[in-house]
């Protein structure tokens, strides 16, 4: 058990790290220092067979190229922020476009593409790793320098815990999440794998992906997650929101929980393994990996095909800036943004 280091190349023309958190039972966590990524995450299924439950690369040159966000921290705003624009405080500020006509996760160079400064807060039984990265004012179009800490701690109760802190010295917004792309399985689609979501809203999305402002009940929809469900089992429905994904989910749900609360439970039948997410913040993304077209090819020469992985993104809703009616994003001096999220592994 512990925090163990070694090279991984040079991105930026800055030395690249790999930090391995390992605790008694077993769980490893992998992490890296550009983009803050989550690497791998290895879990024993219930025969006590280990296998990485995360997509991602065997080397560090496929994360420095074109890939859809696969492990990393986001920042300075996760999802989307419509026509890459927003007002704050009666000043409007122009974004980078980098999804259609929308700022997507933090625009071009996100806080996925940084290379974070690291701090080993603990080596022993519950291996701590803090990552830091100061985003300067005017970064992407945002208002306001962002010193953003993000701190990955891997506990005795096998639970990978992802603290957010940021402080900014103007207004600012800000949404920060990882990306991780889960399969519990390690191979293969995620069409078996069952979701429970504690939520009875969602927020359904124009054609640009963008919130309508509507929250809208899940009751009677593809959208209902609240009893455990396997994710294929309405992701062909004829449903005018999973034809807007591409063919699947790629939608916030509204958390019916206050504090750490639960979010999410996802479990795979065959191998057993169980994935629960609590979180502190007002919702999550369920993406169920609709663009992934094989063309990507990951750990062990997997090829990643649709449905290969799936994301549970915890989070703001999209486009916050401008619905004034969701929960506020707004950062200001003098205040602290924390939330909280983990992952919680075990056997069924």
């Amino acid at each position: 058990m512990g925090i163990t280091r070694a090279d991984f190349g040079t991105a930026e023309g800055a030395p690249v790290q790999r930090y391995t958190l390992t605790n008694d039972t077993g769980i490893a966590a992998e992490i890296m220092t550009y983009g803050g990524t989550l690497l791998a995450l290895r879990a024993p299924d219930r025969h006590g067979r280990t296998a990485d439950i995360l997509l991602g690369f065997d080397e560090l040159e496929p994360y420095l190229g074109a890939q859809p966000y696969i492990g990393a921290l986001i920042g300075r705003y996760g999802n989307r922020i419509a026509e890459g624009r927003f007002t704050l405080d009666g000043a409007t500020y122009t974004l980078g476009r980098n999804n259609g006509p929308n700022n997507l996760h933090g625009g071009p160079i996100g806080f996925d593409r940084a290379v974070w400064r690291t701090e080993v807060l603990s080596d022993g039984a519950e291996p701590s790793l803090a990552l830091q990265h100061l985003s300067p004012d005017g970064d992407q179009g945002f208002p306001g320098a962002l010193a953003a800490t993000v701190t990955y701690t891997l506990t005795a109760a096998n639970e990978l815990r992802i603290d957010y802190d940021a402080t900014a010295d103007r207004p600012t917004v800000v949404n920060l999440t990882n990306h991780a792309y889960f399969n519990l399985a390690g191979a293969g689609d995620v069409l078996g794998h069952t979701l429970e979501l504690a939520a009875t809203r969602f927020v359904p999305v124009n054609a640009n992906l963008i919130p309508t402002g509507e929250l809208r009940p899940v009751d009677g929809t593809p959208m209902d997650f609240r009893a455990p469900t396997p994710i294929g089992a309405r992701i062909a429905a004829a449903d005018e929101q999973i034809a807007i994904a591409n063919g699947g989910y790629d939608h916030t749900w509204v958390l019916d929980g206050a504090g750490l609360a639960f979010a999410a439970r996802v479990a795979d039948p065959a191998s057993g393994r169980v994935l629960e997410v609590y979180t502190t913040q007002p919702g999550v993304q369920f993406y169920s990996g609709n663009f992934l077209d094989g063309t990507l090819v990951g750990k062990g020469g997997q090829a990643y095909a649709k449905h290969a992985g799936l994301c549970l993104e915890t989070q703001h809703f999209p486009d916050s800036p401008n619905q004034p009616q969701f929960p506020s994003t707004v950062l200001r001096p003098g205040e602290r943004y924390r939330h909280t999220t983990v992952f919680r592994l075990g056997v069924a």
